[in-house]
Protein backbone atom coordinates (compact mmCIF):
# COMPACT_ATOMS: atom_id res chain seq x y z
CA UNK A 1 0.00 0.00 0.00
CA UNK A 2 1.36 3.37 -0.95
CA UNK A 3 1.53 5.56 1.93
CA UNK A 4 3.04 9.04 0.06
CA UNK A 5 -0.41 9.78 -2.07
CA UNK A 6 -3.99 10.49 -1.56
CA UNK A 7 -6.08 6.99 -1.77
CA UNK A 8 -9.83 7.61 -1.89
CA UNK A 9 -11.99 6.03 0.92
CA UNK A 10 -14.97 4.91 -1.27
CA UNK A 11 -12.43 2.17 -2.28
CA UNK A 12 -10.42 1.83 0.70
CA UNK A 13 -12.98 2.00 3.22
CA UNK A 14 -16.44 1.78 2.11
CA UNK A 15 -17.46 -0.03 -1.59
CA UNK A 16 -17.20 -3.74 -1.89
CA UNK A 17 -14.85 -5.89 -3.95
CA UNK A 18 -17.49 -6.53 -6.41
CA UNK A 19 -18.58 -2.95 -7.55
CA UNK A 20 -15.03 -1.90 -6.75
CA UNK A 21 -14.57 -3.98 -9.87
CA UNK A 22 -17.30 -3.39 -12.17
CA UNK A 23 -15.23 0.45 -12.16
CA UNK A 24 -11.80 -1.11 -12.44
CA UNK A 25 -9.28 -0.88 -15.54
CA UNK A 26 -9.61 -4.70 -16.48
CA UNK A 27 -13.71 -4.60 -16.42
CA UNK A 28 -13.23 -1.33 -18.77
CA UNK A 29 -10.29 -2.48 -21.07
CA UNK A 30 -11.69 -6.06 -21.25
CA UNK A 31 -15.34 -4.65 -22.67
CA UNK A 32 -13.37 -2.59 -25.06
CA UNK A 33 -11.66 -5.79 -26.39
CA UNK A 34 -15.11 -6.92 -26.45
CA UNK A 35 -16.59 -4.32 -28.49
CA UNK A 36 -13.76 -4.90 -30.88
CA UNK A 37 -13.91 -8.36 -31.31
CA UNK A 38 -17.66 -8.10 -31.68
CA UNK A 39 -17.66 -5.44 -34.16
CA UNK A 40 -15.04 -7.39 -36.12
CA UNK A 41 -17.67 -10.05 -36.03
CA UNK A 42 -19.63 -7.75 -37.25
CA UNK A 43 -18.36 -6.71 -40.44
CA UNK A 44 -17.48 -10.24 -41.32
CA UNK A 45 -20.64 -11.82 -40.90
CA UNK A 46 -21.75 -8.34 -42.82
CA UNK A 47 -19.19 -9.51 -45.71
CA UNK A 48 -15.95 -7.53 -44.96
CA UNK A 49 -12.57 -8.74 -45.85
CA UNK A 50 -11.95 -10.28 -42.19
CA UNK A 51 -10.85 -13.84 -41.18
CA UNK A 52 -11.88 -16.17 -38.76
CA UNK A 53 -7.89 -16.23 -37.98
CA UNK A 54 -8.13 -12.89 -37.36
CA UNK A 55 -11.18 -12.71 -34.65
CA UNK A 56 -9.67 -15.93 -33.21
CA UNK A 57 -6.86 -13.95 -32.46
CA UNK A 58 -8.26 -11.63 -31.07
CA UNK A 59 -10.56 -13.49 -28.68
CA UNK A 60 -7.11 -14.93 -27.37
CA UNK A 61 -6.40 -11.85 -25.94
CA UNK A 62 -9.35 -10.78 -24.87
CA UNK A 63 -8.58 -10.85 -21.18
CA UNK A 64 -4.54 -10.46 -21.18
CA UNK A 65 -4.03 -6.83 -20.97
CA UNK A 66 -0.54 -5.54 -22.12
CA UNK A 67 -0.85 -2.65 -19.79
CA UNK A 68 2.89 -1.50 -20.17
CA UNK A 69 2.81 -1.56 -23.88
CA UNK A 70 -0.75 0.98 -23.31
CA UNK A 71 0.79 2.97 -21.13
CA UNK A 72 4.24 3.87 -22.86
CA UNK A 73 2.30 4.02 -26.01
CA UNK A 74 -0.32 6.53 -24.76
CA UNK A 75 2.91 8.59 -23.00
CA UNK A 76 3.97 8.91 -26.51
CA UNK A 77 0.81 9.85 -28.28
CA UNK A 78 -1.60 11.21 -25.95
CA UNK A 79 -4.32 9.30 -26.53
CA UNK A 80 -5.97 6.39 -24.60
CA UNK A 81 -8.17 4.48 -27.26
CA UNK A 82 -5.64 4.47 -29.73
CA UNK A 83 -2.90 3.80 -27.37
CA UNK A 84 -5.05 0.24 -26.18
CA UNK A 85 -5.60 -0.34 -30.52
CA UNK A 86 -1.74 -0.08 -30.75
CA UNK A 87 -1.12 -2.51 -27.29
CA UNK A 88 -3.83 -4.96 -28.64
CA UNK A 89 -2.30 -5.15 -32.28
CA UNK A 90 1.44 -5.76 -30.70
CA UNK A 91 -0.34 -9.20 -29.35
CA UNK A 92 -2.12 -9.60 -32.56
CA UNK A 93 -0.20 -8.92 -35.55
CA UNK A 94 -2.68 -11.02 -38.27
CA UNK A 95 -5.96 -9.10 -36.64
CA UNK A 96 -3.88 -5.46 -35.99
CA UNK A 97 -4.83 -3.80 -39.63
CA UNK A 98 -8.36 -4.44 -38.89
CA UNK A 99 -9.01 -3.75 -35.17
CA UNK A 100 -11.56 -0.34 -34.34
CA UNK A 101 -12.37 -0.37 -38.16
CA UNK A 102 -14.62 2.17 -39.17
CA UNK A 103 -14.83 3.19 -35.41
CA UNK A 104 -14.61 6.06 -33.38
CA UNK A 105 -13.02 6.63 -29.40
CA UNK A 106 -16.32 6.93 -28.16
CA UNK A 107 -17.58 3.00 -29.70
CA UNK A 108 -15.18 1.25 -27.08
CA UNK A 109 -15.43 4.51 -24.24
CA UNK A 110 -19.59 5.14 -24.39
CA UNK A 111 -20.67 1.74 -24.81
CA UNK A 112 -18.34 0.17 -22.27
CA UNK A 113 -19.50 3.33 -19.90
CA UNK A 114 -22.86 1.80 -20.82
CA UNK A 115 -22.18 -1.26 -19.96
CA UNK A 116 -20.63 -0.76 -16.44
CA UNK A 117 -23.60 1.30 -15.66
CA UNK A 118 -26.04 -1.23 -16.21
CA UNK A 119 -23.68 -3.96 -14.17
CA UNK A 120 -23.77 -1.59 -11.45
CA UNK A 121 -27.46 -1.17 -11.59
CA UNK A 122 -27.49 -4.57 -11.18
CA UNK A 123 -25.72 -4.94 -8.08
CA UNK A 124 -26.98 -1.97 -6.62
CA UNK A 125 -30.38 -3.80 -7.35
CA UNK A 126 -29.24 -7.33 -5.82
CA UNK A 127 -28.16 -4.89 -2.80
CA UNK A 128 -31.43 -2.88 -2.57
CA UNK A 129 -33.40 -6.11 -2.69
CA UNK A 130 -32.10 -7.68 0.38
CA UNK A 131 -31.67 -4.55 2.41
CA UNK A 132 -36.30 -4.85 1.34
CA UNK A 133 -36.15 -8.30 2.80
CA UNK A 134 -33.99 -7.47 6.15
CA UNK A 135 -36.64 -4.53 6.64
CA UNK A 136 -39.45 -6.52 6.17
CA UNK A 137 -38.25 -9.26 8.78
CA UNK A 138 -37.84 -6.64 11.50
CA UNK A 139 -41.00 -5.18 10.43
CA UNK A 140 -42.51 -8.48 10.60
CA UNK A 141 -41.09 -9.42 14.36
CA UNK A 142 -42.37 -6.03 15.79
CA UNK A 143 -45.48 -5.48 14.04
CA UNK A 144 -47.10 -5.76 17.02
CA UNK A 145 -44.66 -3.80 19.73
CA UNK A 146 -46.61 -0.62 20.72
CA UNK A 147 -44.31 2.48 20.62
CA UNK A 148 -44.48 6.21 20.40
CA UNK A 149 -45.19 7.76 17.35
CA UNK A 150 -43.52 11.37 16.70
CA UNK A 151 -44.81 14.13 14.25
CA UNK A 152 -42.66 17.31 13.98
CA UNK A 153 -40.57 14.88 16.90
CA UNK A 154 -43.48 16.14 19.56
CA UNK A 155 -45.73 12.69 20.86
CA UNK A 156 -48.25 11.70 19.02
CA UNK A 157 -50.79 8.97 18.61
CA UNK A 158 -49.23 5.34 19.54
CA UNK A 159 -47.90 3.01 16.29
CA UNK A 160 -46.04 0.12 16.16
CA UNK A 161 -42.19 -0.61 15.64
CA UNK A 162 -42.99 -2.86 12.96
CA UNK A 163 -45.64 -0.68 11.06
CA UNK A 164 -42.58 2.21 11.41
CA UNK A 165 -40.07 -0.10 9.23
CA UNK A 166 -42.79 -0.51 6.99
CA UNK A 167 -42.17 2.90 6.04
CA UNK A 168 -38.49 2.97 5.12
CA UNK A 169 -39.33 -0.35 3.37
CA UNK A 170 -42.10 1.37 1.04
CA UNK A 171 -39.45 4.14 0.05
CA UNK A 172 -36.44 1.65 -0.80
CA UNK A 173 -39.29 -0.16 -2.72
CA UNK A 174 -40.45 2.59 -4.69
CA UNK A 175 -36.28 3.18 -5.33
CA UNK A 176 -36.23 -0.12 -6.67
CA UNK A 177 -39.09 0.36 -9.00
CA UNK A 178 -37.64 3.11 -10.59
CA UNK A 179 -34.79 1.72 -10.86
CA UNK A 180 -35.74 -1.65 -12.55
CA UNK A 181 -37.28 0.91 -15.28
CA UNK A 182 -34.29 2.47 -15.65
CA UNK A 183 -32.36 -0.85 -16.04
CA UNK A 184 -34.80 -2.07 -18.64
CA UNK A 185 -34.44 0.93 -20.99
CA UNK A 186 -30.57 0.60 -21.07
CA UNK A 187 -28.96 0.62 -24.78
CA UNK A 188 -25.78 0.80 -26.36
CA UNK A 189 -24.70 3.47 -28.29
CA UNK A 190 -23.83 1.18 -30.92
CA UNK A 191 -21.22 2.07 -33.58
CA UNK A 192 -22.92 5.40 -35.15
CA UNK A 193 -19.36 6.98 -36.43
CA UNK A 194 -18.13 10.66 -35.44
CA UNK A 195 -20.98 12.93 -35.32
CA UNK A 196 -23.82 9.92 -35.03
CA UNK A 197 -24.69 9.72 -38.92
CA UNK A 198 -22.52 6.38 -39.57
CA UNK A 199 -20.36 7.99 -42.67
CA UNK A 200 -17.41 5.16 -42.59
CA UNK A 201 -19.63 2.54 -42.43
CA UNK A 202 -21.55 3.84 -45.47
CA UNK A 203 -17.75 4.17 -46.91
CA UNK A 204 -16.95 0.71 -45.75
CA UNK A 205 -19.76 -0.78 -47.10
CA UNK A 206 -20.45 0.53 -50.65
CA UNK A 207 -23.37 3.20 -49.53
CA UNK A 208 -25.74 -0.45 -48.68
CA UNK A 209 -28.09 1.06 -46.26
CA UNK A 210 -29.75 -2.34 -45.76
CA UNK A 211 -26.44 -3.92 -44.48
CA UNK A 212 -25.49 -0.84 -42.44
CA UNK A 213 -28.64 -1.25 -40.81
CA UNK A 214 -27.49 -4.35 -39.67
CA UNK A 215 -24.76 -3.50 -37.64
CA UNK A 216 -25.86 -1.92 -34.59
CA UNK A 217 -28.71 -4.49 -33.49
CA UNK A 218 -25.74 -7.52 -34.23
CA UNK A 219 -23.70 -6.04 -31.98
CA UNK A 220 -26.55 -4.94 -29.00
CA UNK A 221 -27.26 -8.73 -29.31
CA UNK A 222 -23.41 -9.95 -29.13
CA UNK A 223 -23.02 -7.70 -25.83
CA UNK A 224 -26.02 -8.58 -24.73
CA UNK A 225 -28.41 -6.31 -25.17
CA UNK A 226 -31.36 -5.73 -26.99
CA UNK A 227 -30.77 -2.49 -28.79
CA UNK A 228 -28.90 0.49 -29.19
CA UNK A 229 -30.27 4.37 -29.36
CA UNK A 230 -31.70 4.93 -32.55
CA UNK A 231 -29.86 8.57 -32.85
CA UNK A 232 -27.04 9.89 -31.59
CA UNK A 233 -24.00 12.72 -31.45
CA UNK A 234 -20.54 11.26 -31.58
CA UNK A 235 -21.69 10.07 -28.12
CA UNK A 236 -24.59 8.65 -26.06
CA UNK A 237 -26.89 11.34 -24.82
CA UNK A 238 -25.90 12.54 -21.03
CA UNK A 239 -29.25 12.61 -19.87
CA UNK A 240 -29.05 8.50 -19.48
CA UNK A 241 -26.02 9.46 -17.34
CA UNK A 242 -28.66 11.87 -15.02
CA UNK A 243 -31.49 8.99 -14.92
CA UNK A 244 -28.86 6.59 -13.56
CA UNK A 245 -27.33 8.78 -10.98
CA UNK A 246 -31.46 9.87 -10.14
CA UNK A 247 -31.68 6.53 -8.95
CA UNK A 248 -28.60 6.75 -6.67
CA UNK A 249 -29.74 9.73 -5.59
CA UNK A 250 -33.37 8.23 -4.79
CA UNK A 251 -31.75 5.63 -2.75
CA UNK A 252 -29.85 7.76 -1.15
CA UNK A 253 -32.45 9.91 0.35
CA UNK A 254 -34.55 6.69 1.47
CA UNK A 255 -31.34 6.00 3.51
CA UNK A 256 -31.11 9.04 4.64
CA UNK A 257 -34.40 9.23 5.77
CA UNK A 258 -33.81 5.33 7.91
CA UNK A 259 -30.59 6.33 9.27
CA UNK A 260 -31.61 9.90 10.63
CA UNK A 261 -34.79 7.95 12.37
CA UNK A 262 -32.47 5.21 13.74
CA UNK A 263 -30.28 7.94 15.41
CA UNK A 264 -33.11 9.79 17.16
CA UNK A 265 -34.57 6.57 18.61
CA UNK A 266 -30.72 5.47 19.58
CA UNK A 267 -30.62 8.89 21.24
CA UNK A 268 -33.91 7.66 23.11
CA UNK A 269 -32.24 4.76 23.62
CA UNK A 270 -35.38 3.01 22.53
CA UNK A 271 -33.17 0.91 19.36
CA UNK A 272 -29.75 0.51 18.86
CA UNK A 273 -27.86 -0.26 16.35
CA UNK A 274 -24.50 -3.23 16.08
CA UNK A 275 -22.15 -2.49 18.56
CA UNK A 276 -18.84 -4.73 18.53
CA UNK A 277 -17.61 -6.06 21.80
CA UNK A 278 -14.36 -4.49 21.46
CA UNK A 279 -15.73 -1.28 19.64
CA UNK A 280 -14.91 1.94 21.11
CA UNK A 281 -17.47 4.57 20.83
CA UNK A 282 -15.23 7.67 21.82
CA UNK A 283 -11.72 8.13 22.25
CA UNK A 284 -12.55 10.46 25.93
CA UNK A 285 -15.94 9.09 26.98
CA UNK A 286 -15.37 5.42 26.94
CA UNK A 287 -18.92 4.75 28.05
CA UNK A 288 -20.51 5.61 24.77
CA UNK A 289 -22.11 4.27 22.01
CA UNK A 290 -22.48 6.68 18.68
CA UNK A 291 -24.62 5.22 16.10
CA UNK A 292 -21.66 5.43 13.76
CA UNK A 293 -22.65 3.38 11.00
CA UNK A 294 -25.90 5.14 10.72
CA UNK A 295 -24.30 8.20 10.65
CA UNK A 296 -22.05 6.80 7.84
CA UNK A 297 -25.07 6.37 5.83
CA UNK A 298 -25.96 9.60 6.51
CA UNK A 299 -22.86 11.29 5.18
CA UNK A 300 -22.31 8.99 2.33
CA UNK A 301 -26.08 9.66 1.40
CA UNK A 302 -25.57 13.35 1.45
CA UNK A 303 -22.26 13.18 -0.84
CA UNK A 304 -24.66 10.57 -3.40
CA UNK A 305 -27.31 13.26 -3.85
CA UNK A 306 -24.91 16.09 -4.29
CA UNK A 307 -23.41 13.95 -6.85
CA UNK A 308 -26.37 13.62 -8.82
CA UNK A 309 -26.06 17.04 -9.89
CA UNK A 310 -22.87 16.39 -12.04
CA UNK A 311 -24.46 14.38 -14.93
CA UNK A 312 -27.42 16.79 -15.05
CA UNK A 313 -25.21 19.57 -15.44
CA UNK A 314 -22.77 17.99 -18.17
CA UNK A 315 -26.09 16.67 -19.85
CA UNK A 316 -27.19 20.79 -20.37
CA UNK A 317 -23.82 21.99 -21.10
CA UNK A 318 -23.29 19.48 -24.11
CA UNK A 319 -22.67 21.51 -27.27
CA UNK A 320 -24.24 20.04 -30.46
CA UNK A 321 -22.30 16.38 -31.20
CA UNK A 322 -20.15 16.05 -28.90
CA UNK A 323 -17.73 18.41 -26.52
CA UNK A 324 -15.44 16.72 -23.88
CA UNK A 325 -15.74 18.45 -21.11
CA UNK A 326 -18.14 15.29 -19.70
CA UNK A 327 -14.82 13.51 -19.74
CA UNK A 328 -13.22 14.34 -16.63
CA UNK A 329 -16.54 14.89 -14.44
CA UNK A 330 -17.97 11.26 -15.66
CA UNK A 331 -14.67 9.67 -14.38
CA UNK A 332 -15.60 11.13 -11.22
CA UNK A 333 -19.11 11.87 -10.85
CA UNK A 334 -20.06 8.05 -11.91
CA UNK A 335 -17.88 5.30 -10.56
CA UNK A 336 -18.01 7.73 -7.12
CA UNK A 337 -21.82 7.75 -6.94
CA UNK A 338 -22.12 4.12 -7.54
CA UNK A 339 -19.27 3.05 -5.43
CA UNK A 340 -20.77 5.37 -2.39
CA UNK A 341 -24.04 3.90 -2.95
CA UNK A 342 -22.82 0.52 -2.55
CA UNK A 343 -21.50 1.52 0.79
CA UNK A 344 -24.69 2.77 1.73
CA UNK A 345 -26.29 -0.53 1.10
CA UNK A 346 -24.05 -2.35 3.08
CA UNK A 347 -24.65 -0.12 5.85
CA UNK A 348 -27.91 -0.74 5.88
CA UNK A 349 -27.87 -4.29 5.39
CA UNK A 350 -25.36 -4.21 8.42
CA UNK A 351 -27.50 -1.87 10.30
CA UNK A 352 -30.68 -3.23 10.06
CA UNK A 353 -29.70 -6.93 10.20
CA UNK A 354 -28.27 -6.74 13.80
CA UNK A 355 -30.61 -3.48 15.14
CA UNK A 356 -31.56 -3.73 18.67
CA UNK A 357 -35.13 -2.64 20.20
CA UNK A 358 -35.39 -2.68 23.92
CA UNK A 359 -38.75 -2.84 24.74
CA UNK A 360 -38.76 -1.86 28.26
CA UNK A 361 -37.32 1.25 27.26
CA UNK A 362 -39.93 1.89 24.57
CA UNK A 363 -43.05 1.16 26.91
CA UNK A 364 -41.50 3.62 30.12
CA UNK A 365 -41.83 6.34 27.33
CA UNK A 366 -44.94 5.59 25.93
CA UNK A 367 -46.69 4.93 28.91
CA UNK A 368 -45.33 8.54 30.00
CA UNK A 369 -47.31 10.05 27.67
CA UNK A 370 -50.10 7.57 26.71
CA UNK A 371 -52.62 9.32 29.40
CA UNK A 372 -52.80 12.38 27.33
CA UNK A 373 -53.90 10.45 24.34
CA UNK A 374 -56.14 8.53 26.20
CA UNK A 375 -58.19 11.45 27.24
CA UNK A 376 -60.35 10.90 24.38
CA UNK A 377 -61.30 7.32 25.16
CA UNK A 378 -61.66 8.18 28.92
CA UNK A 379 -63.85 10.90 28.50
CA UNK A 380 -66.57 8.58 26.52
CA UNK A 381 -66.27 5.74 29.28
CA UNK A 382 -67.02 8.61 31.59
CA UNK A 383 -70.05 9.89 29.12
CA UNK A 384 -71.26 6.02 29.59
CA UNK A 385 -70.64 6.22 33.37
CA UNK A 386 -73.23 9.49 33.26
CA UNK A 387 -71.14 12.28 33.11
CA UNK A 388 -71.43 15.76 30.90
CA UNK A 389 -69.51 15.29 27.69
CA UNK A 390 -68.92 19.21 27.15
CA UNK A 391 -68.17 19.32 30.70
CA UNK A 392 -65.66 16.45 30.94
CA UNK A 393 -64.20 18.03 27.60
CA UNK A 394 -63.21 21.36 29.74
CA UNK A 395 -62.53 19.24 32.74
CA UNK A 396 -59.56 16.87 31.07
CA UNK A 397 -58.24 20.15 29.52
CA UNK A 398 -57.73 21.97 32.68
CA UNK A 399 -56.74 18.61 34.21
CA UNK A 400 -53.94 17.82 31.56
CA UNK A 401 -52.44 21.57 31.44
CA UNK A 402 -51.73 20.51 35.48
CA UNK A 403 -50.35 17.49 34.57
CA UNK A 404 -48.42 18.58 31.86
CA UNK A 405 -46.71 21.32 34.43
CA UNK A 406 -45.99 18.50 36.99
CA UNK A 407 -43.79 16.98 33.92
CA UNK A 408 -42.37 19.71 32.93
CA UNK A 409 -41.67 21.92 35.58
CA UNK A 410 -41.49 19.82 38.17
CA UNK A 411 -40.11 16.72 36.51
CA UNK A 412 -42.43 14.54 38.08
CA UNK A 413 -44.34 11.09 36.49
CA UNK A 414 -47.42 12.13 34.78
CA UNK A 415 -50.07 11.95 37.46
CA UNK A 416 -52.96 12.94 35.01
CA UNK A 417 -54.60 9.61 35.90
CA UNK A 418 -54.68 10.36 39.54
CA UNK A 419 -56.46 13.90 39.26
CA UNK A 420 -58.74 12.38 36.79
CA UNK A 421 -60.08 9.68 39.13
CA UNK A 422 -60.09 12.79 42.32
CA UNK A 423 -62.12 14.72 39.70
CA UNK A 424 -65.96 13.61 41.03
CA UNK A 425 -67.13 14.71 37.67
CA UNK A 426 -65.60 11.53 35.71
CA UNK A 427 -67.17 8.83 37.86
CA UNK A 428 -64.19 6.61 37.74
CA UNK A 429 -61.66 4.99 39.84
CA UNK A 430 -57.86 4.67 39.33
CA UNK A 431 -58.31 1.26 38.70
CA UNK A 432 -61.04 1.82 35.60
CA UNK A 433 -58.76 4.39 34.37
CA UNK A 434 -55.46 2.19 34.54
CA UNK A 435 -57.31 -0.19 32.30
CA UNK A 436 -57.96 2.46 29.50
CA UNK A 437 -53.69 2.18 29.41
CA UNK A 438 -53.22 -0.93 27.39
CA UNK A 439 -51.55 0.39 24.54
CA UNK A 440 -52.73 -1.95 21.68
CA UNK A 441 -55.92 -0.05 22.19
CA UNK A 442 -54.34 2.73 20.74
CA UNK A 443 -52.15 1.48 17.22
CA UNK A 444 -55.07 1.60 15.33
CA UNK A 445 -54.25 -1.05 12.45
CA UNK A 446 -50.79 -0.79 12.70
CA UNK A 447 -50.47 -4.46 13.11
CA UNK A 448 -53.05 -5.64 10.02
CA UNK A 449 -51.22 -2.74 8.11
CA UNK A 450 -48.01 -3.91 8.55
CA UNK A 451 -49.02 -7.80 8.17
CA UNK A 452 -50.97 -6.49 4.50
CA UNK A 453 -47.95 -4.73 3.82
CA UNK A 454 -45.52 -7.43 4.01
CA UNK A 455 -48.32 -10.14 2.38
CA UNK A 456 -49.19 -8.16 -0.40
CA UNK A 457 -46.54 -5.45 -1.38
CA UNK A 458 -43.02 -6.86 -0.07
CA UNK A 459 -43.30 -10.80 -0.53
CA UNK A 460 -44.34 -10.63 -4.39
CA UNK A 461 -41.18 -8.63 -4.97
CA UNK A 462 -39.06 -10.93 -3.11
CA UNK A 463 -40.52 -13.80 -5.03
CA UNK A 464 -39.41 -12.19 -8.01
CA UNK A 465 -35.76 -11.61 -7.08
CA UNK A 466 -35.79 -14.63 -4.86
CA UNK A 467 -32.44 -15.03 -7.15
CA UNK A 468 -30.54 -12.04 -5.52
CA UNK A 469 -30.99 -13.01 -1.88
CA UNK A 470 -28.73 -13.84 0.46
CA UNK A 471 -26.03 -11.18 0.20
CA UNK A 472 -23.73 -11.32 2.86
CA UNK A 473 -21.92 -7.84 3.42
CA UNK A 474 -18.18 -6.68 6.02
CA UNK A 475 -17.73 -3.37 6.54
CA UNK A 476 -15.28 -1.77 7.83
CA UNK A 477 -15.81 -0.33 11.65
Amino acid sequence: MNTDRYVSPLSERYASKEMQYVFSPDMKFRTWRKLWIALAETERELGLNITQEQIDEMKAHADDINYDVAKERERQVRHDVMSHVYAFGVQCPKAKGIIHLGATSCYVGDNTDIIVMTEALKLVRKKLVNVIAELSKFAAQYKDQPTLAFTHFQPAQPTTVGKRATLWTQEFLMDLEDLEYVLSTMKLLGSKGTTGTQASFLELFDGDQETIDKIDPMIAEKMGFRSCYPVSGQTYSRKVDTRVLNILAGIAASAHKMSNDIRLLQHLKEVEEPFEKSQIGSSAMAYKRNPMRSERIASLSRYVMIDALNPAITSATQWFERTLDDSANKRLSVPEGFLAIDGILDLCLNVVDGLVVYPKVIEKRLMSELPFMATENIMMDAVKAGGDRQELHERIRELSMEAGKNVKVEGKDNNLLELIAADPAFNLTLEDLQKAMEPSRYTGRAKEQTEAFIANVVQPVLDAHKDLLGVKVEINV
